[in-house]
């Protein structure tokens, strides 16, 4: 088990801050790699919550490789969020505020290996096409991705 389960274990589903961090892998046409979820439904960017002792960077390669079986060489630091804009409600009724970081990484071109049990599907999406996107993070993030992308800045 780990922390975050174990804090809900103890405090249930009410609100609780969730410190996270999240890869927005880019592949060479700045298609940006998103994972469909199998508890939402939804599209997000591979991430996830901070075990004790972890670095927002080590989470986020941790994360991406749980999530998709990819690891990643460089990250840059691309935003942090955080605030009660970024309150959630998963659908098991579990209630979270993120404090998140997202990294920009480039995919390498490696075989994409989703873990079932958290992803359904895996798919590179070009930044004004993108599927209904889980959460305020992952909006707010691709929103912030498209501009930069918009500006050439990628």
């Amino acid at each position: 088990m780990g922390y975050f389960e174990a804090l809900r274990a103890c405090w249930g589903p009410g609100p609780l801050l969730m410190v996270g961090a999240g890869v927005l892998l880019l592949d060479q046409e700045n298609r940006v790699l998103l994972q469909q979820r199998t508890d939402s439904q939804d599209w997000a960017t591979p991430g996830g919550a901070c075990e004790l002792g972890e670095s927002l960077e080590q989470t986020a390669r941790r994360e991406l490789w749980e999530e998709t079986g990819l690891e990643v060489g460089e990250l840059r630091l691309f935003t942090l969020l955080s605030g009660p804009e970024y309150y959630y409600r998963y659908p098991n009724g579990h209630e979270v505020y993120y404090v998140s970081a997202l990294f920009l990484g480039r995919y390498q071109g490696e075989p994409l290996r989703p873990q079932r049990s958290e992803t359904q599907a895996l798919a590179f999406f070009s930044l004004d096409t993108l599927p209904p996107l889980q959460g305020p993070v992952n909006r707010q993030a691709l929103a912030l991705l498209y501009q930069a992308w918009r500006r050439g800045a990628l």
